[in-house]
């Protein structure tokens, strides 16, 4: 496919506590992702030095390549031109930023609190418009427009525990209110302490790394993602049990939200809950066993975009602006 002069390119971005990912999307053009590890945490400088190299190589392939591709990458490559630009670009981010666009706290990343994001993002993207919002907001947007549900519960799982709700096709609680921090809701006073400083948030139970510090306690030894992964297709006890409570966290979490929102359709998503056999289902099962007689819920299912819902949202905030 043919590059086309002046083709309007945008750029979603979902930047995670592990990795990031990036998403160009243009008319004409298939999308092209890619994809980073972060590297040995050392400063909020080094993370945005790592960030510009990668969007460098992005810009060269731009530059040089008769069509992006439909394609997933992790090869980043190393070029740091200045082409290829953008219309505008869209950043999913899991901290929490003031209206000004300074970063207040990201518990996971602690050396970004009080960077000037929105400097960093327009010295990094002169020529675009750019706008951030919180990642589970965005994940949340972006699985109601592909469910076509326009009052939708969201929960992303993987680092951490995020979420979004949906009303009326617009986030809630809105710009300027603050972001729907579903992952830091307590559902275990007295539990494992969470990276925000509290005991017992959703997130310091269900999370992706909360849920292999279980399985590593019940199983005795050191568990990785494809060995927890391996231990629930097998049924292993101790797989399936640390699993299961993250599951039931989730869960209580979920019909909290259906007492008071009363959500149409509940999606669950995230790069480790998408891993994980039966993850989805497990929340479904302890969502029916928590209902209460005459309560409200909703159906529970896996969200349709996966891992990938922010990074989508970050592209539709992209197109937005």
């Amino acid at each position: 496919m043919d590059r086309t002069v002046g083709t309007e390119r945008h750029l979603g971005v979902d930047v995670g506590g592990t990795k990031v990912a990036l998403r160009v999307e243009s008319e004409g053009e298939d999308p092209y992702e890619v994809s980073f590890p972060w590297n040995e945490r050392h400063s909020a400088t080094a993370d945005l030095a790592q960030l510009a190299d990668a969007v460098g190589g992005l810009r060269a392939r731009m530059r040089g390549c008769t069509g992006m591709g439909a394609r997933t990458s992790t090869d980043t490559g190393t070029g740091t031109g200045v082409g290829g630009g953008f219309r505008a670009v869209g950043v999913a981010m899991p901290a929490t930023v003031s209206p000004s666009g300074r970063v207040l706290a990201w518990p996971s990343r602690p050396e970004w609190t009080g960077v000037d994001l929105g400097a960093a993002l327009r010295g990094l993207f002169p020529e675009a418009a750019v706008g951030w919002a919180d990642d589970g907001d965005l994940g949340a947007l972006a699985e109601a427009e592909e469910a076509g549900c326009d009052r939708l519960l969201y929960l992303g799982v993987g680092t951490g525990v995020g979420g979004g709700f949906v009303d009326g096709g617009a986030v809630a609680p809105g710009p300027g209110r603050g972001s729907f921090e579903i992952g830091h809701m307590i559902v275990e006073r007295g539990g494992a302490p969470c990276v925000c400083g509290r005991r017992g948030c959703v997130q310091a139970v269900a999370s992706g790394p909360a849920t292999l510090r279980r399985a590593a306690r019940l199983r005795g030894g050191e568990v990785g993602f494809e060995a927890l992964r391996a231990g629930v297709v097998q049924g292993a006890p101790w797989a399936v049990a640390a699993v299961d409570e993250a599951c039931e966290a989730l869960a209580t979490a979920v019909v909290g939200v259906h007492e008071l929102l009363h959500p149409q359709l509940t999606l669950v998503g995230g790069g480790f809950a998408e891993g994980i056999p039966g993850f989805v289902d497990g929340v479904a099962r302890h969502v029916s066993r928590l209902v209460r007689t005459g309560g409200p819920s909703s159906p529970v299912r896996p969200a349709a975009l996966g891992g990938l819902s922010s990074l989508r949202g970050a592209c539709a905030l992209a197109r937005s602006l």
